[in-house]
Formats: C-alpha cells, structure tokens, sequence
C-alpha cells in the first residue's frame, strides 16, 4: 500500500498495495556510494530507533515502512514527500542491511556553515584520518554522551553518512556538527588547547586538563599525522594496568576516544 500526500489539503491518500519500483530500489542502493549522496544530497536511516531519533530533527525524503511502523508512527510523518506501506520482503529488496528492521527513511544531508569562532570555550574533537564508518560512528555518540556537539574531521577521514556509520551512531548525527577540514591548518588558527594521545605522552590522570581544547584522536593503524602531531601542544598517554605489565599494544580509536572524553568531562 502507498501514502501520497497532498500538502495543500494534509490529506493521505492509500493506495492498494504495490511493490516498491526498481528505479526506487536502484535510487535506495545507489545512496550507499559517497558521490551519489554528495550528488542527491541524501542518505539512507534505517530501524525504529535510528529512524525515531532522526525524525524529530529533519524531515526525510521517503520512506518505506511496515504497516505496524506505520500505524504507531504517523504522527511523526506529516511533511514527508512520499510514505510507502511496504512487506518485510519488499523492505528487505531494497534496504541496505542484512536484517531490515520496519522502516528505512532517505534523510537529506543539512547544510551547516562552519565558523571557527564558534568553537571558542568549548571541547572539541578532531579525528585524524580515522577510516572506519563504525569506529566514526562510535565517535559520534561518545560525543553526543558527554555533550561535544562539534566534530572535526580530516579529509582522510571516513563520510559520516557510510551507511555503517549512520547505523552505529544513532541519533547523535543529528546532534552533533560534524565538519571536514584541512585539520593542520585549523588547528594553526584555533588559537586553544590541543591535545592528543602519544606513548610518550603524560599520563591523562595525572594531568590538568582543561573544559575547552581540541583532542585529537588519530588513524587506527598510524596514530596521530606528523603534520597535526607538530600543533599538538598538550601530550597524553592513557597508561594501562597494572603499569609496566605486557598488554595489547594499543587500544581501539573509540575506546580511546571514550576514556579521554570521560576524564576531561569527570574534572
């Protein structure tokens, strides 16, 4: 069944059931390469919750639901362009998980003008070349968890709107300003604290650590760029336990990202 709107009357129209289209379906799948969202300026959200947390942020472009997601949640779709009422085997044709949950939504990418001066007196991240969607994604939602609403990115860093990415970092896309840069020559210009993990850093509990700064997470196999190590002015290393004893040789950027993130925010 398929919802059509006509937005000078707020009517829904249903329609008998059909499938969704294979123009539809190739427009879906397309959205899971980065030069089809940049050129439609859309993503792909999938799943109750994901989808639930979005939508009172942005309004989506389409959507393809369950007629139980439907049913519970229409009150939530009234400037939608276009709503289909879909089966779990049509979901599953066109989603781009492999196991489609309810509803899938194409969400519009949002124009945010970025101004340096904005991030004065606040704590900011910056990721250094981190290339794992999952890992960005995680990133996300420690920021949003300990209210950083600003993350800035290298170029080399991974698209916030990989599909894995928009999957792992729930709601927090809404929240949190995610920005791309020429990260060394921003930092030259910040003129706050930066700092950054190294094995040759202070110990962060020993530390003073500031309420505002930039901490600066790096790539998972190369840590830290020389180029954004260089502007670095503030060296932390996370020690591990019992200090000294054999361990793994380094922890997960996201992990990493959660233990800096709480102790500035436990000071």
């Amino acid at each position: 069944m398929s919802f059509f709107r006509n937005f000078a009357t707020g009517f829904v129209h249903t329609s008998l059931y059909t499938m969704i289209s294979k123009a539809r379906i190739k427009w879906i799948k397309s959205l899971e390469m980065r030069k089809y969202r940049l050129q439609e300026k859309a993503f792909v959200a999938e799943g109750p919750k994901l989808v639930g947390e979005l939508l009172p942020y942005s309004t989506p472009i389409y959507v393809a639901a369950t007629r139980d997601w439907l049913n519970a949640n229409s009150h939530l779709l009234r400037a939608v362009g276009e709503v289909d009422e879909v089966s779990q085997a049509e979901l599953e044709r066109a989603s781009l998980l492999r196991t489609p949950q309810s509803v899938l939504a194409v969400m519009p990418i949002p124009e945010r003008q970025f101004d340096v001066s904005s991030l004065q007196e606040k704590l900011v991240i910056a990721l250094d070349g981190v290339q794992d969607p999952g890992n960005l994604g995680t990133i996300l939602r420690i920021a949003d968890w300990f209210g950083i609403h600003h993350v800035l990115c290298s170029e080399g860093t991974a698209d916030i709107y990989n599909p894995k990415c928009v999957q792992s970092c729930m709601g927090a896309l809404a929240r949190v300003q995610v920005f791309y840069c020429d990260l060394p020559e921003l930092l030259k210009q910040v003129g706050m604290p930066v700092f950054g993990t190294f094995l040759d850093g202070k110990d962060i509990y020993q530390e003073e650590l500031s309420q505002h700064g930039i901490i600066v997470m790096g790539n998972e196999g190369n840590g830290i760029s020389q180029p954004v190590a260089k502007l670095v002015n503030r060296r932390l290393y996370i020690p591990n336990y019992p200090k000294g004893s054999l361990t793994t040789e380094s922890l997960n950027v996201a992990v990493a990202t959660g233990i800096v993130c709480a102790e500035f925010r436990r000071r």
